[in-house]
């Protein structure tokens, strides 16, 4: 005898077993799509790795659309109940929205976010004054891994953002700054020199340090400027000399370079100044000294004359 599966009675049988033991099914729904998230994310984490891919945009997308869809399965388990719950708090959903507007207001932000797109996992942003590279996100937060401003270095601390101030806040993609950045710095001097003389060496100096990432400087330029729709980079140092209220003689030092060696280069031309500093303040004492050697020199004679001269006029 031939036993006939019907698939549409054996799927009334699951739907039925489903509506009776909603709380087993619900458990055993969240474990497997749970799991099978986690595989698949890890499957990708993995083909990423072996391909040397950044893949952690897609990967943060996929997990909170595989969230998101465990939330609806859930809630089709169990939509008569939240159904008879709704009609039941009619009356209070004022008051549940008042309590819950946070966090509204970050399902809000996420949907902005969503939306705008102003940044992505992998980014570099600025958000009230923190400045971080975008680590994950979900509805509710925005995960960063803080970065020092000065430095532009890791500090190894993690700021977690609520998705509200995406709408309320300023937020400053700095992606492009995080191979290349525009790099300033200021040396302060007595005005002992004619810091003007000293400007040509120096600025072949600084030419020659920037010379051996120039090439990738250039197209790393292009791709900003492409990008942002607007020329404003220069990849020659500029050197800009000027006094400040003290009456010192200020150098500031603009370049386009590595941002991770812009700390090594700022310490390399400071060091080049300096020493055409004080290398011309020496030799600038040595010429005053010779100066007042020949001056010296040069009022002995008249100085004997003058004695011998006196020394005639009391004999007589």
């Amino acid at each position: 005898m031939e036993i006939v599966i019907d698939p549409s009675q054996l799927w009334n049988q699951l739907i039925a077993f489903a509506n009776e033991y909603k709380l087993l099914t619900s458990l055993v729904l969240l474990i497997v799509l749970h799991f099978t998230k986690k595989g698949v994310l890890l499957l990708i984490r993995r083909i990423s790795s072996q391909r040397g891919e950044d893949r952690r945009n897609q990967i943060n997308i996929l997990e909170q659309l595989g969230n998101a869809f465990i939330i609806i399965v859930l809630m089709m388990v169990w939509s008569s109940e939240i159904q008879t719950l709704a009609i039941s708090i009619a009356a209070f959903m004022v008051a549940i929205v008042l309590a819950t507007r946070e966090f509204i207001q970050c399902f809000m932000g996420f949907i902005y976010y969503l939306g705008a797109r102003p940044f992505r996992v992998g980014d570099w942003i600025q958000m009230n004054n923190i400045i971080g590279e975008v680590v994950e996100m979900d509805w509710a937060k925005t995960a960063l891994l803080e970065v020092d401003p000065e430095t532009f270095n890791y500090t190894g601390k993690h700021v977690y953002v609520p998705n509200s101030q995406l709408v309320t806040q300023t937020v400053r993609n700095l992606n492009f700054m995080r191979r290349y950045r525009l790099h300033s710095f200021e040396i302060v001097n007595e005005p002992t020199v004619n810091a003007y003389s000293l400007l040509p060496a120096f600025h072949a100096r600084a030419q020659a340090h920037c010379e051996y990432f120039r090439d990738v400087a250039e197209r790393y330029k292009g791709l900003i400027e492409r990008h942002l729709e607007q020329e404003f980079i220069r990849i020659d140092p500029e050197v800009e000399i000027k006094t400040n209220e003290l009456a010192k003689v200020v150098v500031k030092v603009s370049l386009f370079c590595p941002t991770a060696e812009a700390h090594e280069l700022e310490h390399k031309m400071c060091s080049d100044w300096l020493s055409l500093w004080f290398r011309a303040q020496k030799e600038e004492q040595a010429m005053l000294m010779q100066q007042q050697s020949e001056f010296n020199t040069n009022i002995s004679p008249s100085a004997t004359t003058t004695d011998q001269q006196t020394t005639s006029s009391t004999g007589l």
